[in-house]
């Protein structure tokens, strides 16, 4: 399985993307999908969730109320409002052991290969 990240650019703070994320196979179709974000020099960190069916999502509390995560038969998305400078990163989508979102990377099998997010000042 393979996932591709796309979306991800360059932006004014308070500015808005829209991240997508697909995957080769329909295997995240039954899984949750996170969003997972990391900037220079620091941890990768979770951003934002959404359970097989888009029933339940969860959100890191330096987004909520900014990003919205969504999903439909082919893809995953990431809405992402009043972009901040600290939202600059690499974002990458990944593909869940379980059908219900975790805010802990563990919990993710598949991952893909990241989309720069530059928000400037």
């Amino acid at each position: 399985v393979q996932l591709q990240a796309s979306g991800g650019g360059l932006v004014q703070a308070g500015g808005s993307l829209r991240l997508s994320c697909a995957a080769s196979r329909r295997t995240s179709s039954n899984n949750a999908v996170g969003w997972f974000r990391q900037a220079p020099g620091k941890e990768r960190e979770f951003v934002a969730a959404i359970s097989w069916n888009g029933g339940i999502t969860d959100y890191a509390d330096s987004v909520k109320g900014r990003f919205t995560i969504s999903r439909d038969s082919a893809k995953v998305y990431l809405q992402m409002n009043s972009l901040k400078f600290e939202d600059t990163a690499v974002y990458y989508c990944a593909a869940g052991l379980r059908p219900v979102p975790v805010p802990q990377s563990s919990g993710y099998k598949y991952w893909g290969q990241g989309t720069q997010v530059t928000v400037s000042s």
